[in-house]
This record gives structure tokens, C-alpha cells and sequence, in this order.
């Protein structure tokens, strides 16, 4: 990602892409309008170089040298002579120290072998790796029990263990929250807005996305609802999950019942919830203010932030404007489980919305993710990350769709997130920001609007700072709202002029 970024930016190149010859790159390289030479195997490295002329080419191969020079050079002073080997294995890793849990993040057909490697010399496993099959997961969850460990995934991208925050995950305060997470920025999503309630949190135990799932049937939520009913911080617990199986659901709300303390759930699925509206019903449960979620609204002249500093939340009165001509709601995600709420609190207004992850079967995208219909991607799907970086790392690929919706006359409103915290980019602002406003000015240049809005999960604790963050957004022009629900309804409203179907009103 770095090197292409590097290869892109010198002189005279219009379009760069250096990768992994795996099947999505090739897809994604063509698509940029590059032939890549047949035979091509994917463990070989593809440089894409398109350039106004032959001196912008030679700039980015120099571009290239020096970016790959620099990787080797670092790499090289990662040790010494007479330092010790590092450990070649996970196992022989843990046996040389005292760790209790184990971090996997390697491609999913190697993932089951080393996470196997950890529960059998009685470690926890965070297992952040995709790609992983059920029937290994059910294996690792069922060898996990026996041992008396807890197996967090696969998939699992956001834990907080004690306050230590591991994969992608807020920096929020202690306090008495336990979370049980089926769901990466779902979990984030809750700690986000208890982060704005004050309300501090335990643990955040992430157990895979898959875990409530009819075939997986819970083994690590159930294991995890021990864990925090056992812990003496944790004083009420709060579970959040994708849709489950509404069997698997009621079998762990009644084992939920006799842990002897107030288990909460925050799981999505038709007539349920959101999870803004969850955590809410938790406030008042516990007896806690419920506050405003804080929004922020565009700038009406951005001429310079330079005197603003950061900008304060305000009322959602303000005005994006409405959508132009087009009739179609866009939501592009990195967060799957962010993407499925936006879908659920839509669709009761718009019918049914075209997904690389469906809420119906009928209504999956091809391959190519397009459609002449409202339209929500998760770019951090299983089959977009084959060979790539999540894209709450790597952008690249929704960015490139927000410039092709600035340019189709059919997305009327732009509905997009951005996940703050450790492990995500560490200042994915002025990148989105400048993206949001060239789809803004290409849709201008068609004659039409483009109202966008952003749904910011992040605590105030975030290195990459959500005040800051939201001005930059908003001085691109956009709507933002720490309420993933919230920044949904808002995107609704401005499909106004439109009776979501696509037929004008």
C-alpha cells in the first residue's frame, strides 16, 4: 500500500499499483485499465505504471526503488550480530515467555495451524485472520473449550483486554462494561457512544463475526459470558453481534440468565434495535444519562480551518441540501457490521438494497458491485480483503468508488463510515476529505449535488482525534454523525425529493 502510494505520487504518473499478483488484485489492476501479462502467478509482485510520458514512467520506477530500498533497510536493522533468533514458530514464542494470549494474524490457510499451535500449549487466541472456514472454526472453538481458553474469531478484529486494546479498537476509559462482541465495528460502534455517554468499559472480548451463527451455535459468547460474569470490574454486560440465529440467540439469553449478572444485548436484525437504540435502552437500564449524540455539520464557507481548531459538535439542524437528480442511496463501508445496520434502518423506507453482504439472497451484487439501485459494499468483506489489507488500513478500493459515484447521475446521497482507533489509519481524514470533495465537484460538473454523510465511530481517546477528524470532513462538505443509525436517518432525509424507489415524488 505504502510503496504504491509512493510509486503514484511521483512526477508525471497518473495511476500506480504495486500488489500481489492474488486474483482480486488482477481484477482491481484491470479494472484501472492495465493487461496484465498472462501466466502471472499470485505469489509474484505486479508493478502497474501508467504515465503522461516516458520520463513520468522512469519517475515511478525510481519512486519504486527507493520505496522498496527503504523497506529492505529497515528491515535489515530490525536486528543485529549476536542478537538471539526470533522464535520461528508461535508455539516456540510462547515458550520462551509467559503469555496467556496469542495474537494470530497471518492468510487464512495458515491461520488454523498456528492458532491450533496456541490452544494446545493453553493460550487464548485472538484470531484477526479472514479466509478461515467454519469447520475450522468450530474445531478451535471446541479445542479451546476443553482447554479451558477462549478463542476470539476468526475474524476478530477488535478486542480490549484490561484496557489493552488489540486489532482495531478505541481508546476509552476503565470502567464497569463488559462487552461480548459477534462484530468488529459493531463493538466499536457501542464503545464509541458509551465513550460519549462517559461511560467507561471492562472488557471488550471479541469472539468472531460468525460465532452466533446457526453452525457455530455461539461456543465462544458463551464462553465469554463466563469469563466477564466471573471478572470483579465487570459489573453489567453488554452483547453486540450481526444478525444471529434467532435459535442460537434464545439459547444464550437463557444460559445469560442464570450468570447472576445483567447481561444486555445489542444484536441486530429485522425489528430489532439498532445499535444506537440499544445502547440507549442500556443506559436507561443501568440508570445512566442518556446524552446526544454528537454530530457535525458542514461548513458553509470552508475557506480555511486554520482559526477553528477543533471543531465542536453542534445541533444536527444544519443543511447538507438535498439530492439532485439522482434517485439512489450509495453507502460505501469498511465496517461490515456498520453496513448491515445501515441496510436494516434503510430498507424499511427504501425496499430492498443491492449488497456484496445481503440482508436477502436475491438482492447480492455481481461481481463487478454496480447496480442501477440503492446500493450499500463492505469493502472489508471476505472477498474484497483476499490479498490486500483491510480497508480501514488500505482505502484504495473505496476510494475509488466514491470518484465513480461522484460521476454517475443515479447516487443521489453518498452514505459513507470511518472507524478511528489503533490499528486503522492513522490520519484517514484529509485522504477521505479529498475524495469526498472530488466526487462533490464531479457531480457538480453534471449538473447535480452530491450530499454526503459520514458515520464517525471513534472516542475521544483516539489518537487520530474525532473532533479534528469531523472538521476535515465537514469542511470537504459533509454531514457527520457519531451514530452510525443517526448518520443513516440523516442520508434518508435527503433522498427527499425522491420516493426511494426511484420514482420522483
Amino acid at each position: 500500500m505504502q510503496v504504491s502510494r509512493q510509486v503514484a505520487s511521483a512526477s508525471g504518473v497518473e495511476a500506480a499499483q504495486v500488489a500481489m499478483a492474488t486474483e482480486l488484485n488482477l481484477e482491481v489492476i484491470g479494472g484501472m485499465g492495465f493487461v496484465v501479462p498472462d501466466g502471472v502467478q499470485p505469489n509474484e509482485l505486479v508493478v502497474a505504471i501508467r504515465a503522461t510520458d516516458d520520463e513520468g514512467v522512469a519517475n515511478g520506477l525510481s519512486a519504486l526503488d527507493s520505496a522498496l530500498a527503504a523497506l529492505k533497510s529497515a528491515g535489515s536493522r530490525s536486528g543485529g550480530f549476536g542478537d538471539a533468533p526470533a522464535p520461528r514458530t508461535l508455539g516456540r514464542a510462547i515458550a520462551a515467555g509467559e503469555a496467556n494470549l496469542a495474537l494470530v494474524s497471518v492468510p487464512g490457510q495458515y491461520a488454523t495451524i498456528e492458532a491450533f499451535d496456541a490452544i494446545n500449549r493453553g493460550v487464548s487466541v485472538m484470531l484477526f485472520s479472514d479466509n478461515v472456514s467454519v469447520e475450522d472454526e468450530v474445531r478451535l472453538k471446541d479445542a479451546a473449550a476443553a482447554s479451558d481458553v477462549l478463542v476470539m474469531g476468526p475474524d476478530c478484529g477488535t478486542a480490549v483486554v484490561a484496557g489493552v486494546a488489540l486489532g482495531f479498537a478505541n481508546v476509552v476509559e476503565r470502567g464497569p462494561v463488559g462487552i461480548v462482541a459477534a462484530s468488529g465495528t459493531g463493538g466499536q460502534q457501542v464503545m464509541a457512544l458509551l465513550d460519549a455517554a462517559g461511560v467507561g468499559v471492562s472488557h471488550c472480548l471479541g469472539v468472531g463475526g460468525r460465532d452466533l451463527s446457526a453452525a457455530v451455535g455461539g461456543r465462544s459468547t458463551r464462553q465469554a459470558l463466563a469469563a466477564l460474569a466471573a471478572d470483579s470490574a465487570t459489573e453489567s454486560i453488554l452483547v453486540v453481534s450481526k444478525p444471529p440465529a434467532l435459535e442460537v440467540l434464545a439459547d444464550l439469553e437463557g444460559y445469560a440468565a442464570g450468570l447472576g449478572k445483567p447481561v444486555h444485548w445489542a444484536t441486530l436484525g429485522a425489528g430489532r434495535p439498532d445499535l444506537t437504540a440499544a445502547v440507549e435502552a442500556f443506559l436507561s437500564a443501568t440508570g445512566l444519562a442518556v446524552p446526544t449524540w454528537p454530530s457535525w455539520q458542514p461548513i458553509p464557507n470552508p475557506a480555511s480551518l486554520k482559526d477553528r481548531g477543533d471543531q465542536e459538535p453542534h445541533d444536527p439542524s444544519g443543511s447538507v441540501g438535498s439530492a439532485g437528480e439522482g434517485r439512489y442511496l450509495r453507502g460505501l463501508f469498511c465496517g461490515g457490521t456498520l453496513a448491515d445496520e445501515a441496510m436494516l434502518v434503510a430498507s424499511g423506507e427504501l425496499g430492498g438494497i443491492r449488497s456484496n453482504i445481503p440482508l436477502a439472497p436475491e438482492l447480492a451484487l455481481d461481481g463487478d458491485l454496480r447496480a442501477d439501485d440503492h446500493v450499500v459494499i463492505d469493502f472489508g468483506d471476505d472477498g474484497l480483503t483476499r490479498g490486500r489489507a483491510h480497508p480501514m488500513i488500505d482505502p484504495t478500493l473505496r476510494l475509488e468508488r466514491i470518484a465513480a459515484e461522484g460521476n454517475d447521475p443515479h447516487c443521489g446521497v453518498l452514505l459513507l463510515d470511518l472507524v478511528l482507533g489503533h490499528g486503522a489509519h492513522p490520519d484517514p481524514g484529509p485522504e477521505l476529505a479529498d475524495a469526498i470533495r472530488g466526487a462533490r465537484e464531479a457531480a457538480r460538473s453534471g449538473g447535480r449535488e452530491l450530499p454526503v454523510v459520514v458515520s464517525l465511530t471513534g472516542a475521544q481517546g483516539d489518537p487520530q482525534g474525532v473532533s479534528a477528524t469531523a472538521a476535515t470532513l465537514t469542511a470537504a462538505g459533509a454531514s457527520v454523525h457519531l451514530s452510525n443509525a443517526e448518520a443513516t436517518r440523516a442520508a434518508l432525509s435527503l433522498l427527499s425529493g425522491t420516493d426511494h424507489t426511484g420514482e420522483s415524488r
